[in-house]
């Protein structure tokens, strides 16, 4: 007979539950531009539609771990987000203002 997640969260020590809450945020914080995609319920063809692209491209992107800027930006903010570049350091983190505009140039 399955269990209830709830009854078996229910069952784990505070600690543990805390630390299981830490990984499923951090997991939902950090994807892939594919699961992203899927995560906003859109198939490679819907979004490829919406940014008036092949299908393929919309796979091409998703599998690069390099791009320019300007195409993830335009990539997120179809899916309706925003994109922000942010440098982390030890001792705090900083906003790159730099890209803000890219891509919103000239009505681009």
């Amino acid at each position: 007979m399955a269990k209830k997640f709830s009854d078996l969260r229910a069952k784990m020590k505070p600690e543990a539950q805390k630390r299981a809450t830490a990984m499923a945020l951090t997991m939902v914080a950090e994807m892939p531009l594919n699961e992203l995609r899927q995560a906003r319920d859109l198939s490679q063809q819907m979004l490829a539609e919406l940014l008036q692209v092949q299908q393929p491209s919309v796979a091409k992107i998703e599998k690069r771990t390099d791009m320019h800027l300007s195409t993830l930006r335009s990539r997120i903010e179809t899916m309706g987000g925003e994109l922000d570049v942010v440098a982390r350091f030890p001792d705090g983190t900083v906003n790159i203002s730099n890209f803000s505009d890219l891509g919103k140039v000239a009505g681009v």
